[in-house]
């Protein structure tokens, strides 16, 4: 398989080899694609958990009314010890 690259890819490849990080070209690209793969396996695992959350969201119900006035109360008592 040959690979055309632009000339930043072929200096930052080039740059990398220069500072001894890889032994050729080649080991350069493997990781490269090590790493693309590894994040489209956290961007999908990140995708089907928010999917999941979200479809747990809507199976829930509908949201119930709440009274600031009663949250805030319940939150101090809670921070002073009185719950």
């Amino acid at each position: 398989m040959n690979v055309n690259l632009s000339p930043v890819f072929e200096n930052y490849i080039k740059q990398q080899l220069d500072a001894g990080l890889y032994n050729n070209a080649s080991e350069v690209i493997r990781e490269a694609l090590r790493m693309k793969m590894q994040q489209e396996q956290v961007y999908q695992a990140k995708l089907d958990a928010l999917r999941a959350a979200a479809s747990a969201g809507l199976q829930s119900g509908d949201a119930e009314p709440f009274d600031l006035d009663s949250i805030l109360q319940e939150a101090k008592d809670t921070f002073e010890g009185n719950a």
